[in-house]
Order: structure tokens, then C-alpha cells, then sequence
């Protein structure tokens, strides 16, 4: 039931949030949101454990797929948009899916986390097998869209990991793996898109981070594995050249030029002084991993 949820619970640090000035309400609630650091940590190796698991998946050239209801799956779809610009993914890499499709991204899609057989259809459609995985968010840990998507994944053999921010979740009899960040009561009660939305955001933060970084999509904490397709990724590449190589500006867009604007490509062929297919070459030696490319040539 909804009432013995911790996400649905009253907090009495707000019981009188109504009789608050602005600033007091900021204050609270900016100490209500300290707290969810704390619960992150608590979670570290679930969360290592399911990099893991993505990063076999992907390397046997599965997707990554999340799925949730309202705030869960727009945090989900939002993650998923997001790597291809960060990472140069192919947009089918990380897929979100949320309930009521891409409508119930900008409004309320009615009754429809209701439905565990939409879960499953939106699998169906997706063509998920067992080299997918498949990554089930429910702050609640009942939502019925997503334990019917868990179940049909877990039924085709892919590996399934589930997010909720309650201790008792439904999720966990299909999940091989569980992360439960217990953040507490929020702000405003039942209000999910505050704290359990924020913890959300800084988990998938770390799925999806920690599997490109795992898979070679930065050097250090460089954002490598970028193709320039405008002024600003344009810019920003020229920077990352520059400060690998010690070339100048002009001398890095120049090269990127020559290197059809792939980044470590234009690495490869400066450090080692080889053209741009033969640099790609080596790279594709390593699976893309631009340290195993310059340490093995040092």
C-alpha cells in the first residue's frame, strides 16, 4: 500500500512549509537535498556491479534500456539523449522507454504505468533479446509498466537491474541486481520528482558515465570519443587536441579537419605521426581505447 512507502511518508522538517518565507523554504529544502549523497553512497557497489553488467552487454553489442513511468522515465529518456552527444553513441546504444511514449514526456499520460502489458509491448517493439539490458525505474518499487517490462526481459534472458527508492520493492523478484538509494521522506509528501528524482538522476548519471569511461569514451576525464558537428563541439574538440597534442588552435582544427573532425583519431595520428586511416586503425585494434593506443606504442 502506498501509505507504508518511505517515498509517500510525511516529512516533519516541512509539516509547516506552507507558513515559510521564500528563503526558509529554500534553506529546507536545500538540506533535505544534502541527505541524498549519503544514499547514493550507501548504494556504490550495486551500482559498480551494474557498470559492470552494462559494459559486458555493450561490448557484445546489446543496448542499454530504461524504463519508467512520469518522472522515472522522462529521467530515463533524458539519460539515454544525452550519450550520443556526450559519447558518439549511436542513438540505439541507450534507449529510453516511458510509459504513455513520448507524449508523457511534456504531460501526464493517464493510467498508463498501470498497464504491465504495455511494458512488454514497448519491449516487443523494441526487439529486446538476451543481449540487452535493461534497466527498470520505480521510485516506488510498484509501478506495473515496468515490472511488466522486467519480467518479459528477464523471460528473454536479458540481464534486468532495477532503481527504486524504497526498501520493500516488487521490482526486486525480476532484477538481478538492486539499487535502493533510501532517501526518505520528501519536501512536499509523495512529491518523487524531488529527492527520489535527483538521487535518480545521479545514478543513471553513473551508469551511463561509468560504462563509456569503462568502454574508452575519454581520456582521463576528457570527452574524447566526440565527433564536431557544430561551433561549440567544434571548439571544444580543438581544446581537447590542443592540450593531448601541445598544438596550437589553429594547427588542432586543422587537423581535425584532416581527421574528418574525429577526435582521437586526430590524437593518434599527431602523437604517433601516421595518417588518419591508419590512426583509425589502431584504434579499432584497442576497441576505441585511445591510453592502450599511445601506452602500447610509449
Amino acid at each position: 500500500m502506498l501509505e507504508h512507502l518511505t517515498t509517500e511518508a510525511r516529512n516533519p522538517a516541512s509539516n509547516k512549509i506552507d507558513t515559510l518565507t521564500a528563503i526558509e523554504i529554500v534553506r529546507l529544502m536545500n538540506a533535505e537535498d544534502a541527505t541524498i549523497t549519503d544514499a547514493v553512497s550507501k548504494v556504490a557497489s550495486e551500482i559498480a556491479q551494474s557498470i559492470d553488467l552494462i559494459v559486458r552487454q555493450l561490448q557484445a553489442g546489446g543496448r542499454l534500456i530504461y524504463m519508467g513511468a512520469g518522472t522515472s522515465g522522462r529521467l530515463g529518456v533524458l539519460d539515454a539523449s544525452e550519450c550520443p552527444p556526450t559519447f558518439s553513441t549511436n542513438p540505439e546504444m541507450v534507449v529510453g522507454l516511458i510509459a504513455g511514449g513520448y507524449d508523457a514526456l511534456t504531460r501526464a499520460v493517464e493510467g498508463a504505468e498501470a498497464h504491465p502489458e504495455w511494458g512488454e509491448k514497448d519491449l516487443q517493439g523494441c526487439g529486446v533479446s538476451s543481449r540487452e539490458i535493461l534497466v527498470g525505474i520505480a521510485t516506488s518499487g510498484r509501478t506495473p509498466y515496468v515490472i511488466g517490462g522486467l519480467r518479459y526481459a528477464k523471460q528473454m534472458g536479458a540481464p534486468t537491474i532495477g532503481f527504486c527508492c524504497n526498501a520493500s520493492s516488487q521490482l526486486q523478484d525480476y532484477c538481478r541486481i538492486m539499487i535502493t538509494p533510501i532517501v526518505g521522506a520528501e519536501v512536499i509528501s509523495g512529491s518523487t520528482r524531488m529527492k527520489a528524482g535527483t538521487a535518480t538522476k545521479m545514478v543513471l548519471n553513473m551508469l551511463t558515465t561509468g560504462a563509456m569511461v569503462r568502454l574508452g569514451k575519454t581520456f582521463g576525464n576528457l570527452m574524447v570519443d566526440l565527433k564536431a558537428t557544430n561551433h561549440k563541439l567544434m571548439d571544444r574538440s580543438a581544446r581537447i587536441v590542443s592540450e593531448i597534442t601541445g598544438l596550437k588552435n589553429s594547427e588542432s582544427r586543422d587537423l581535425l579537419g584532416r581527421c574528418d573532425n574525429e577526435v582521437k583519431t586526430a590524437i593518434v595520428a599527431n602523437l604517433l605521426s601516421i595518417d588518419a586511416q591508419a590512426a583509425r586503425e589502431k584504434l579499432q585494434r584497442t576497441d576505441g581505447h585511445l591510453r592502450n593506443v599511445l601506452e602500447s606504442t610509449s
